[in-house]
Order: structure tokens, then sequence, then C-alpha cells
């Protein structure tokens, strides 16, 4: 087959951004797409067929735009950008790195890093209720605290509401010391993490004094009107259809609910159904009303997590598929 050379024009300061450490990035964009790579000054040179050499330079100018924006390029952008490539998506990465929600309490941008990721902040800004549902490292709690944040700042809300039920994670942790919130903080650690991140711990604790933010175990929430706030139900996968029911309509004038779960980490008793599941079903065809399905595709930890989730999500699939066969032959 014929080969084909492009010289790619990159600026001497962003090349150890856009190469990575020891050129890792070079090295898998040469793995994956087939291609030679050789740096000289200002320039790259690619070297292979003519749709990878089109490929490869499509996503080096992509990869140098984003650190001209001012990004840290890191391994999980160059490998989505190289999935993209295979779906000639990769231009939307920009367009996906311009929807800014806020920054950190240290000046970090928060933003969408994926195409998933950026329907949930979109879905989450049009829709009255959303429901983010995908696995471990997805950004569906951290990216809802922060439109709930920017939301509050802009005093869109007068409140943020944060909320999930308190079950242990398949551990019995027994008698805890301590009052009341001593009890049910462990629980509730990782939505105070977020917060103490994007806000900063002083912020948060003086609207905390105030009433303004919440942090509170589900069971907290029956009984009450919930007006003008933005609301957060977390680790959702571990209510009940009845918890699930009594929380939605707790729901005020004014407010905006985000519900979040990973359906393949519920800690419920085995004969017992997730509120999360029986909700998408009953709620689906409501039109203001928006389920957004995430997947391993938008984990945006490390590399190794998606590699752990995707590979979680093909054993059980393998394991659905063998006990439907069994249920049949049994039949």
């Amino acid at each position: 087959m014929e080969q084909r050379e492009v010289i790619i024009n990159i600026p001497m300061e962003h090349m150890k951004n856009v190469f990575g450490q020891f050129d890792a990035y070079i090295k898998k964009i040469e793995r994956t797409l087939n291609v030679a790579i050789v740096a000289r000054g200002e320039g790259i040179h690619v070297t292979g067929t003519e749709k990878a050499v089109e490929k490869a330079k499509s996503i080096f100018e992509h990869l140098t735009s984003l650190s001209l924006r001012g990004n840290t390029i890191t391994e999980q952008n160059v490998d989505y950008i190289l999935s993209l490539s295979f779906e000639e998506k990769e231009g939307e990465i920009l367009e996906i790195d311009k929807d800014l929600i806020c920054h950190t309490i240290q000046g970090k941008p928060i933003k969408p890093k994926t195409i998933g990721q950026k329907e949930y902040v979109d879905a989450i800004r049009d829709k009255m209720i959303v429901f983010g549902i995908g696995p471990a490292g997805t950004g569906k709690t951290y990216l809802a605290m922060a439109m709930a944040i920017q939301a509050f700042k802009s005093d869109e809300v007068s409140r943020i509401i944060l909320t999930r039920p308190a079950i242990e994670a398949g551990e019995k942790l027994g008698f805890l010391p301590g009052d009341l919130q001593s009890k049910v903080d462990p629980y509730l650690r990782p939505l105070y993490d977020a917060l103490y991140q994007i806000m900063g711990p002083d912020s948060f604790a003086k609207n905390m004094e105030k009433g303004l933010i919440e942090v509170a175990p589900l069971a907290y929430m029956r009984g009450r009107t919930l007006d003008n706030a933005f609301i957060i139900l977390d680790e959702a996968q571990n209510t009940t259809p009845a918890q699930m029911k009594m929380f939605l309509t707790r729901i005020g004038f004014g407010s905006k609910v985000v519900v979040t779960g990973d359906a393949t980490q519920k800690d419920l008793p085995k004969d017992q159904k997730s509120g999360l599941e029986v909700a998408e079903r009953v709620l689906k065809k409501i039109e203001d009303i928006s389920f957004c399905k995430l997947t391993s595709k938008d984990v945006v930890r490390h590399p190794l997590v998606q590699k752990i989730v995707k590979a979680y999500d093909d054993y059980e699939g393998k394991q659905r598929n063998s006990s439907g066969r069994s249920a049949h032959v049994l039949r």
C-alpha cells in the first residue's frame, strides 16, 4: 500500500505537553494508527498509509488546540481522541472543551471531558430532573456538584441539598461512636470532599452554618418540601422504590434535581429491587425528566479505571448470556 508523509507544525513550547513524558503519547499514537512519527524542530513527520496519516494529523492538531487553550494533556485525553478518531468525531473534543462550568478553589477549570459528559451537563441545564447513570469515574456526582455550586453562586437557587442513602458498601460497620452527625458523616464523605475542592472549606463551612448547604442522609428528606433548591441524590442504586418515590415527591417550585447511580454497584439485599431501576421504567416517558447513560468511554479517572470498568462490563455481560442460555435449556 502506498505510503505518504506529512509534516505537522507544533509550537515548541507546547511539544512537551502534546508529546507526553518520554514521548509516551507519540508512541501510543504510532502503535494505534500504525504510523511512524519523527520529531524535527517545530514539526513532526508522520509516515504511513493515507488514511492513517490523515487521522494522525487530525489528532495532533486537536491535541495542539487543547494545549493552546491552556489544558494539560493527559493520557485520558489521548485515549479519548484516538477512540473518537475511529468514529470521525475528534472535532467534537474542542466543542466539549469550550463548556466551562466553574473553577475549583485552586483555579482549576471544571468542564465536561467526553461527549457523554457534555450531554449530561446540557441535560442538567435544560431539564428539571436528570438521572445520571453510569460506572465509577464518569464524573456523575462531581459534575452535578459543580453545576449545583454554579447555580447557587449565580442565584438561580437559594440553597444546595446533597443526600445519599446511608447504607454500607457490602460490609457491616457495626456500632459507630459519636453523635448522630458523626454516625452519618462517613456515608456522606465523598460529597464533602467534592464541596471542599470546588468551594473551599471556609466558604463551605459558612454556607453550612447558614443552612444554605445541607448534606444529609436520604431518610432526613421525608416530610419536607424542597423549594428553590438544587438537590443531588447520590448512590441512588441503593434506594428502595419507596425511598425513590418519597424523594422525587419532595421537589417544590424553582428546584432542580440530579439523581446519580451505578446499577452495577448495588448494596441492597439480593431480593430487594433498586429504586433507580424502577424509576427508569416508570418515568422514562415524562418530558421534563432526562436519563443520561454514561459508559466506560466516559471514565475520566486513571486510564486503568476505564480498563477495569470495561473488563467487568464484559464479564457481567458473559455471565448474563450464560445464565440466559441455561434458563432456556431448563425450560
